[in-house]
């Protein structure tokens, strides 16, 4: 007989994230993570399919984190990051033939983000320095917890790294053959985003070398000379760039990126730049699809985006995207020529093409089954699951299948959303409906597994989630709908949506609806409930409650309120205080539970404080819970314990008061 989902089934689901295949297209590496219960964390183990055998085995053991496999360019050795020794995240080379992982390097501070060097002799990584620090030391001072932090930049936090303390993401080479750790970059600025050309004499990054040096400032694409370390800006300083790979001849380097026109609510585009004639084009100014992968979901821990991938002739290249609700692979030339290649009702989280491009491996989340893997021919679009991780959680638990929801706005816009029975469903029976919110805003709900959706749809709840205005999936107009209208249009689009659920579903009880989201969503709820009293019970998560304060103690609040609401936090305070939820908190007559997370520097818990403290002093139905240490990430990738424990406090909250 099948069971119903719980929360505690988070430790029993599978990541599968990061395919990789090897240059002879014989295996493919790719990261299996699974719940530690040991630790209440999560282990990551380097998994390797064998194309003929169609068998994967680990090549990393233990509880600890190996992740990012890269294949050297002949194809015989992997290098990969692991934080077996001491708990630091180090640079490790196996052999493809066999034998023991080797650490490459003892780099104090840690290494992330591994590219191999068209040669195989080194392996570039990213290290966190300060500009007193130096890749090649050989111990890392000890922090003085007690020591005064001199704060010079607005960029000084960041979630889930807390204060910055003057380290910024430096890009340093190790060879291999010497142990020789060579730092390339010592800017005050992360760079990232890191591309070889072919003959190994240029590297192309990322970095933010604008004279203030905050966040919300131009990102441009640099190129190095390594021969002497001179630099070269091929990005116009007025957007924001990255994700560049050079063509496999080096005429052209791809790349994604935009020109801030809508602020952080502008398309990813695909742009070319041509090496010799030093010339910058949008590709796809005419594509009405944001080209990133925009698509929440709950049940994938350390998914990794992967960059354009060129043809093997050079005049064009593949590229992620977000439409409709789902992410799939899209092709673009060098002549703007754009179409997708697979696009299906589906979250597609990462891809590799077989090094004769006839197909490809993804991993891929589906609404009724989490992550595996597929191979995906491109000759006819035949798909073949790989791996069989998640295959025993489907066939062991009812799964509430998604029903897809549409419906016209009054100022003419269609919102798309879906609708989850509870997985118990009696024709007889009235159930209570929970209108879930997501954040961003400009992210998307799609078609993917949402473990927290079943859970609550397994304790009897039926559940709506939509893509309001602001949502990506839905083209540039709709996405920057949002912007200085929050409570709004973007309010009428997610009541709407109680609405044409109720209307639709005769066996939903109106009487007992519940609203919850996070982040944005958290402020949506906040919001809804000072406006009606239609909801019963309401559950905040991460959220803002007053932008006058968040602007200043965010770490992106500085630029994401003026770009966000467009309204002068000197000039227009008070603009700001009529569109922050505590101004209402009066009104409020919903049961309102608040959580959060006492290490969020996105949204800080001062913004769940405020709230909690004007509803108290005014005899409001509300509770509080703080999770210690938890980060802005919580319900995504949070200490397993702490996820599951939050789902418990929502479903009880709801339990009690619907």
């Amino acid at each position: 007989m099948k069971k119903l989902i719980t929360e505690e089934d988070i430790a029993t689901l599978v990541s599968v994230t990061d395919p990789q295949y090897a240059p002879d297209g014989r295996r493919a590496a790719y990261v299996r993570t699974t719940v530690n219960h040991k630790r209440d964390s999560y282990s990551s183990a380097i998994m390797i399919y064998d194309t003929e055998s169609g068998i994967s085995n680990p090549w990393t053991f233990g509880d600890n984190r190996n992740t990012s496999p890269r294949w050297s360019p002949d194809g015989r050795r992997l290098a990969f990051v692991s934080d077996r020794e001491n708990g630091v995240p180090q640079l490790y080379i196996i052999d493809a033939a066999g034998g023991e992982a080797k650490q490459a390097a003892d780099i104090p501070w840690g290494v992330s983000d591994p590219i191999w060097a068209p040669d195989g002799r080194s392996v570039l990584v990213s290290v966190s320095l300060t500009s007193a620090e130096r890749a090649d030391e050989k111990e890392k001072k000890k922090h003085d917890e007690y020591e005064p932090v001199d704060i010079q930049s607005l960029t000084y936090k960041r979630d889930g790294k807390g204060l910055l303390n003057g380290s910024w993401a430096q890009l340093v080479l190790i060879h291999l053959e010497t142990g020789e750790i060579q730092q390339l970059t010592d800017h005050e600025a992360d760079h990232y985003d890191a591309a070889f050309s072919p003959d190994g004499r240029q590297l192309a990054f990322t970095a933010n070398l604008c004279e203030l040096g905050d966040a919300g400032k131009p990102s441009d694409v640099y190129l190095m000379n390594l021969a002497d370390g001179s630099l070269k800006q091929i990005t116009p300083h007025r957007g924001s760039f990255g994700s560049c790979v050079f063509s496999p001849d080096g005429s052209y380097i791809a790349m994604l990126g935009h020109e801030n026109e809508f602020r952080n609510a502008t398309l990813e585009k695909a742009w070319l730049y041509d090496v010799k004639t030093e010339r910058l084009s949008c590709l796809t100014d005419m594509l009405d699809v944001h080209l990133s992968d925009a698509l929440i979901a709950d049940s994938i821990i350390g998914g990794v985006t992967p960059r354009p991938v060129w043809t093997n002739d050079g005049q064009g290249f593949y590229v992620l995207g977000s439409e409709q609700g789902s992410t799939g692979i899209y092709y673009i030339s060098i002549d703007g020529l754009v179409y997708p290649i697979r696009l299906e009702e589906e979250y597609v989280n990462g891809f590799a093409f077989h090094p004769d491009q006839k197909s490809c491996i993804a991993v891929i989340a589906k609404p009724a089954q989490p992550s595996e893997l597929y191979s995906i021919s491109l000759e006819d679009g035949e798909e073949k699951q790989l791996t069989s991780d998640n295959d025993r959680f489907i066939e062991e638990r009812i799964i509430s299948v998604p029903e897809k929801l549409q419906y016209e706005t009054k100022d003419g816009l269609t919102v798309n959303g879906w609708f989850l029975k509870p997985a118990v469903f009696e024709e007889d029976q009235t159930y209570p409906l929970i209108l879930y919110i997501h954040g961003g805003p400009h992210m998307m709900y799609g078609h993917t597994y949402f473990h927290e959706f079943q859970v609550l749809a397994a304790q009897g709840y039926a559940v709506v989630y939509v893509n309001p205005r602001g949502s990506h999936g839905y083209g540039q107009d709709f996405v920057n709908r949002v912007r200085g209208d929050y409570g709004g249009g973007d309010y009428c689009d997610v009541m709407q949506a109680v609405d044409e659920a109720v209307q639709a579903y005769p066996f939903i009880d109106s009487g007992r609806l519940g609203v919850t989201g996070g982040s944005y969503g958290g402020f949506m709820t906040n919001w809804i409930v000072g406006q009606t009293d239609r909801f019963k019970a309401a559950v905040t998560q991460r959220s803002i409650s007053n932008w006058f304060s968040f602007h200043g103690v965010s770490d992106i609040g500085f630029f994401f309120t003026d770009w966000q609401l467009g309204h002068d936090l000197f000039e227009e305070a008070d603009k700001l205080w009529d569109r922050s939820p505590v101004k209402y908190a009066s009104r409020v007559s919903t049961p309102l539970l608040i959580l959060h997370g006492e290490r969020d520097d996105r949204c800080p818990i001062e913004q769940a404080e405020q709230l909690f403290t004007a509803l108290k002093k005014l005899n409001k139905t509300t509770s509080f819970i703080r999770f210690p240490k938890a980060t802005h990430e919580l319900s995504r990738s949070g200490h397993p314990e702490q996820r599951m424990k939050r789902i418990r406090y929502i479903c009880s909250w709801f339990d009690d008061y619907l």
